[in-house]
Parts: structure tokens; C-alpha cells; sequence
């Protein structure tokens, strides 16, 4: 029996400072090391902090063949409230062309208030609205709001089932540590710097994996995405 396709097209939005564009390669790669196959296409203007950035994640466990920016997505991911409620995004309004039954994870402790029309044409798209408060699961956590786009990263993983866990980390691990760690054969000194900067990558890799699996297990206490009854399960084409 052939496997049921799963095939996500996801547009990312938030401010920059937020990390997404390496959630993005996070969750791509960790797609790739799970053996599906995915790409991206990230997109900002000025690099700095607090203006708008996009990243275009295609994910799938068959065959992509398509590249560049995802206008027609099935998948948001709204790292920041202000994307919304001040309009810091380069799609307006945020939902712009979101499938039918499309998913959207949102940066927020609470639902966010949106104007008539928006809730409208929610509504009739059959849009899954999940608001996942990554920012404050990240600094009770990690310590430290940076590790948000860890904890959206973990959420969605939960959400469409893939990546799987050991992959997500081996994604991070590529992000984090690298190959650049290697046994040094100098001086002892020299040997000493590269374990203390080990330790810290390690430590850094602990709080982000840690974020991680708390917003997947949040995800899945919640019932979202594959994890809800049968009859509430979002469609995903």
C-alpha cells in the first residue's frame, strides 16, 4: 500500500532578531536528514532588527519540484504578534493566499483580536488557528527569548508529524556545533579553548533541543494537527 503523501507549503513571517530564517533551515534540514525532501527560500529587505522577514519552506515525503516564493501556502507560521497587529510583513493581510483548511501557528500566549473581515474570511477558508506562547516557553526554558524560533520549530514538528525528533536534533547539531569542533593536536592552551567553546555549544544545543520538545509536547497536549480526533484533523494538499 503506497504512503499517504504529506506535502506542506510554508510561509514564515516575523521581525527581524526573531531567528526565522534559521528556523527555516532547521526545519528543512531536519526534513532532509529524515530522508524527505524539502527546500527553502528565505526573503528580507534591510537586514535589521524589528524589520519584516519571510522564509519559504517547502516540506514533503515525495518529490519537490517546485522552488522559489510560496504564494499560495497551506502552512503559516506568525513568529511575532506585530505581523499581524502593526502590519510588519511583506503579505498583507497575513493570511494572503492561504489554501482552504490551511494551518496557522502564532507567536502569542492569547488569541489575537482581528477585525471582522479577517475573522471572516478565516472562517470560511476553514482556517486551523493555533497560538502557541513560544516566546515565553523559550525564556523559561532556555533563558532567553532568542530560542523562540526553537520553540516554533518544535510546535510545527508536532503539527504535521515530520520531522521526527532525532532528526530535528541532528538538524540543530548542524546549526549549532557543526563540524567545526575537532580533537586539537597543539598546545594544551589551545586544546583548552576548543573544549570550553564545545561545552558552551553543547550547552546552547541542550536549551534549544530542550525548547524544542517542550513546544512539540505543548502541540500535542493541545491536539493539534495529527494529534487532534479524526474529525478536526486539518487537511493539508
Amino acid at each position: 500500500m503506497p504512503q499517504e503523501v504529506k506535502r506542506y507549503n510554508v510561509r514564515m513571517a516575523g521581525i527581524g532578531g526573531q531567528g526565522v530564517v534559521t528556523a527555516s533551515h532547521i526545519l528543512s534540514n531536519a526534513v532532509v536528514i529524515g530522508k524527505g525532501y524539502s527546500s527553502l527560500v528565505p526573503f528580507f529587505g534591510s537586514e535589521k532588527r524589528n524589520a519584516p522577514v519571510e522564509s519559504y519552506v517547502r516540506i514533503s515525503n515525495d518529490e519537490i519540484y517546485e522552488i522559489g516564493e510560496i504564494v499560495f501556502p497551506n502552512v503559516l507560521m506568525i513568529f511575532s504578534a506585530q505581523v499581524i497587529t502593526l502590519g510588519k510583513s511583506y503579505t498583507m493581510p497575513f493570511y494572503t493566499g492561504l489554501k482552504e483548511n490551511g494551518i496557522i501557528l502564532i507567536n502569542n500566549k492569547e488569541p489575537l483580536k482581528l477585525i471582522a473581515d479577517e475573522e471572516k474570511e478565516l472562517r470560511d477558508k476553514k482556517a486551523n488557528i493555533y497560538y502557541l506562547p513560544a516566546t515565553e516557553l523559550a525564556n523559561d526554558i532556555a533563558g532567553t527569548d532568542l530560542a523562540t524560533n526553537m520553540a516554533m520549530v518544535g510546535a510545527i514538528s508536532a503539527i504535521f508529524g515530520m520531522p521526527d525528533m532525532d532528526s530535528i536534533e541532528g538538524s540543530v547539531k548542524d546549526r549549532f556545533i557543526g563540524k567545526g569542533i575537532v580533537t586539537s593536536g597543539g598546545t594544551a592552551s589551545l586544546d583548552s579553548v576548543i573544549e570550553k567553546k564545545f561545552a558552551k555549544k553543547q550547552k546552547l544545543l541542550q536549551a534549544n533541543m530542550d525548547t524544542i520538545k517542550a513546544a512539540y509536547q505543548y502541540a500535542v497536549d493541545h491536539k493539534w494537527g495529527i494529534h487532534a480526533d479524526a474529525k478536526e484533523k486539518p487537511v493539508a494538499v
